[in-house]
Formats: C-alpha cells, sequence, structure tokens
C-alpha cells in the first residue's frame, strides 16, 4: 500500500516550487529552459501513448472470432482510427480548459496548453476539427450506429470538461462510460452482437480504472487534491479502494461467467473450451496486478501501467494466447 504521508509531501513540494524540470506528463526530466516547437507540442498535446486506449474497439470483434474476415477487421480498425481522432480532439478541448489548473499539477503543468507552449486558439480550432472528423469517419465506416457511439463519446467527455468533473461519482461514471463506449464501438463497427457478460466485464472494468485514476490522484496529491480537482475532496480513501475492488471482483467473476459460457458452445472441441476456462487464471492475475500498480501510486495513467509493467505484459499476452487459441483454431 501506499504511504499516503511520504507520497504527498514530495508532491505538495512539486506544486510549491514547479519541481525540478520533469518532462511532459511523465517525470522525465528534460533541459533547463528547454521549449518544444508548436508541431512537437501539438503532437504531445494530442497524447498519442493514451491512444493504446482505444485498442478497446477490437475487444468485441476478437472475442466473437470475427477479426480473421476482412471486412470486419478493416471496420473495426477504421473504428479504432476514429476513436484515435475523437480521443486526440476533446485532449485538445480539455486541456485548453483546464490550464489554469494544471499549472497547479506537479506534472500536467508540462502539459504544452498548461505550459504556453501551444495556443488554446489553435488546441481548440484542431480538437474541432478531429472531432468533426471522428463523427464523419464514424458514419462512413459503421453507419449512424457506429457515429452515434462516437457521438455519444464527445457528448460525455465534454460535458465532463465543461462541467461533470466537479460532481463527484458522476465525473467516475463519466470516465468508466469513455472506456465502455469504446467497447461497444467494436460490436457496432463489426456487425457482433454484445453479450450480457461482455457488457458487465466491459461496464465495471471501465470503472476499476476510473476508481484507480482517482485513488492514485488522491494520495499524491495530499491535502491540496481540492485545489485541483475539487470532486477529489468529496472521496475517501477507504471508498475509492472499496469500488475499485468491487469492480474489479465483479469483472473477473463475468469474465469466468463469459468463457465457461463460451466453452459450452465448443462441444466437439473440448480443448478449446478448457482453454478458454484456463485463460480465467491470468485475466484474474492481471486484475491483481493492476490493483497492486495502482497501491503503487501508478493509477493516474492506466496505459503506462500497460506499457511498463513487464510482468503485466507477460500475463496478459498469455491470457490472450489462450483466448485466441480457444476461439480462432
Amino acid at each position: 500500500m501506499v504511504d499516503a504521508e511520504r507520497v504527498r509531501e514530495p508532491a505538495v513540494e512539486l506544486l510549491r516550487t514547479g519541481g525540478p524540470g520533469a518532462g511532459p506528463d511523465t517525470g522525465v526530466p528534460e533541459p533547463a529552459g528547454a521549449r518544444r516547437s508548436t508541431a512537437s507540442a501539438l503532437l504531445v498535446a494530442v497524447r498519442p501513448r493514451q491512444w493504446v486506449k482505444n485498442l478497446l474497439v477490437f475487444a468485441a470483434p476478437a472475442a466473437a472470432a470475427v477479426l480473421t474476415h476482412p471486412v470486419a477487421l478493416a471496420r473495426t480498425t477504421g473504428a479504432a482510427v476514429a476513436f484515435c481522432a475523437a480521443s486526440a480532439g476533446t485532449y485538445l478541448i480539455n486541456d485548453s480548459i483546464d490550464a489554469e489548473a494544471d499549472r497547479l499539477h506537479p506534472t500536467k503543468r508540462l502539459r504544452p496548453i498548461a505550459a504556453r507552449e501551444l495556443s488554446r486558439g489553435l488546441a481548440l480550432g484542431i480538437g474541432t476539427v478531429l472531432l468533426v472528423c471522428a463523427l464523419a469517419g464514424g458514419a462512413a465506416i459503421g453507419g449512424l450506429a457506429l457515429a452515434a457511439v462516437i457521438g455519444a463519446y464527445l457528448a460525455i467527455t465534454l460535458s465532463y470538461s465543461f462541467a461533470l468533473k466537479h460532481v463527484p461519482v458522476v465525473e467516475l461514471l463519466c470516465i468508466s462510460a469513455g472506456f465502455l463506449l469504446r467497447a461497444v464501438a467494436g460490436g457496432v463497427a463489426a456487425h457482433v452482437p454484445l453479450s450480457p457478460w461482455f457488457l458487465v466485464v466491459a461496464t465495471f472494468g471501465s470503472l476499476f480504472v476510473a476508481a484507480g485514476k482517482r485513488s492514485t490522484e488522491f494520495a499524491q496529491l495530499g491535502d491540496d487534491r481540492g485545489e485541483h480537482r475539487a470532486a477529489l475532496s468529496w472521496y475517501r480513501e477507504r471508498s475509492l479502494r472499496w469500488a475499485r475492488r468491487l469492480s474489479a471482483t465483479v469483472t473477473v467473476g463475468a469474465y469466468a461467467a463469459w468463457a465457461v459460457a463460451r466453452a459450452a458452445m465448443t462441444d466437439d472441441r473440448v480443448q478449446d473450451g478448457l482453454l478458454l476456462v484456463l485463460s480465467v487464471v491470468p485475466f484474474a492475475v492481471a486484475a491483481v496486478l493492476v490493483d497492486r500498480a495502482i497501491e503503487r501510486g501508478h493509477g493516474g495513467a492506466p496505459e503506462e501501467i500497460v506499457l511498463k509493467d513487464h510482468v503485466l505484459q507477460v500475463v496478459g499476452f498469455l491470457c490472450c494466447v489462450l483466448v485466441v487459441i480457444g476461439l480462432y483454431t
């Protein structure tokens, strides 16, 4: 478990002094006085590392075993690209709105707009263009249904940026909805039905990640948490931990139910069904590893856990191998 006092002191000191020149969003040191060009600042501002979240678009088609069909794969890939444009646009708009608050955060203060390396006007203009492209791309790929899913994502995300981020619990649900809608978009794009168990896994898995983000911020920002995000003053460490672990338990349980139900459909391939059931083990281990990473204070950027935790990568790869063999052989 993270020692709150030990984490809080350096975080508060960073808020007061501006820190020792940490790099954008990651804490990586950069040379004193270094300033990014407009193009580099724009690239950082659209957060390409966070686009890994858009791999969730492939979840439903993968679970339905249709990714070997060229049309389904092409439509799913197009939907993922549309979500990359949508998320990039919302990041630009969100950072334009949050620039003043971000300047009080130990790492977010180095985001290009907060650091005054990218003008708000330019960010808002490019962000708006990206949102329009995302909606148009979604309509071209998956018709009105996919455009509606992307539109719902944009509506929730922008509502969060403008107002809902100040409302406790509601702001958690907004973050969760962003992950859930990505998963739903894949099924809509590939025209595959979404099973109830899949929706439960996606819903509570999303809540697990959202609660993890808030748990990390709650610990790292200490008594000054309310200055950066007012809703954090309402939460308690115990309630966030309870929400995180309850949602993780439901996610693993629902995944196990899906695996057993899917295995029952492979009566003539008993071995494949067994592999699907066995995939529950690494899936559960992955949930535990993510929760431990959150306890260590690494949950503020979920994509960083996936990209940097090598043990989690191995466990996740094993789970994927078991599922792929069980579904596609």
